[in-house]
């Protein structure tokens, strides 16, 4: 599948990098929230990505606007859980808890540990009924699309801080990035990158769940190379709280997890072919 965007979608990539890059994080005043077209989302969260933004906006801009029909109400931000595939949801103001296609309000219990400490999860309590006959594998769906799509913004960033730091460092009077191993494990990354982006974008096209679940799987396993190979070229810096890699690097770890671990969205393909 052939897949550009629109100059449209460049736009609002570019407006929406500007924006997040000076430090805003009012995400509504771009009318980012009214954005509802999936391959829109997947150009919207790709940025999210990029630059690490935190807060459960997955489930607030794309899964919960799915399941109500309508954006999410501005009254903070929303999580939801879909017991047994996403069993915990990531903490928010408001909560809500899908039991097969009955959607309900929800009440958050137990605090849990999450490897990204800006990432934290909560147990849910379900409570009153909010509507019956939601779409909640359509919603589930779009959760998934709009995580690979944050994990493929994650993954160029990490490439980026990669790429900048390998031209600063110098061993032996020469930057590391002339060495031809290290050449060698950035130009993997990016490759592992591209070969992803089609897939996330061909899925926002398609929708299908085998298609959406691929997609998953590569964008995944694109930005954990990602960030490893990043964690090699930096050494042990990229392991402190000090250096912002590790931010991303815990933030790529979580997501690679979240709306369903590897193995799982392979079963999904595997079952759909």
């Amino acid at each position: 599948m052939m897949f550009t965007l629109s100059p449209e979608q460049t736009d609002l990539a570019a407006v929406l990098h500007g924006f997040l890059g000076s430090g805003r994080t009012d995400l509504a005043s771009l009318g980012v929230d009214e954005v509802t077209d999936p391959v829109d989302l997947v150009v919207v969260f790709e940025e999210l990505g990029h630059h690490a933004l935190p807060g459960p906006w997955i489930e607030s801009l794309a899964v919960v606007p799915a399941l109500l029909g309508r954006p999410a109400p501005k009254a903070g931000t929303w999580s939801v859980a879909f017991p047994p595939l996403v069993p915990h949801a990531a903490e928010a103001d408001h909560y809500l808890l899908a039991d097969g296609t009955t959607l309900h309000h929800a009440s958050p219990t137990t605090e849990l540990s999450s490897v990204d400490p800006a990432r934290r999860l909560r147990e849910l309590s379900p409570g009153p009924v909010i509507a019956t006959g939601v779409p909640t594998e359509h919603a589930f769906n779009l959760g998934v699309l709009t995580c690979a799509a944050q994990l493929l913004g994650l993954g160029r960033a990490v490439l980026d801080m990669s790429t900048d730091h390998v031209k600063a460092r110098h061993q032996f009077g020469k930057p590391i990035g002339q060495f031809q191993a290290v050449k060698h494990h950035l130009a993997n990354v990016l490759i592992g990158l591209e070969l992803a982006r089609p897939l996330v974008h061909g899925a926002a096209v398609t929708l299908t769940t085998r298609d959406i679940s691929a997609a998953k799987v590569a964008a995944s396993d694109a930005a954990w190379q990602a960030a490893r190979t990043a964690l090699q070229v930096h050494g042990a810096i990229g392991y402190t709280a000090e250096h912002d890699l590790s931010r991303f690097l815990l933030r790529t770890r979580a997501l690679r997890t979240a709306w369903g671990s590897p193995s799982m969205h392979r079963a999904r393909v595997l079952e759909a072919l």
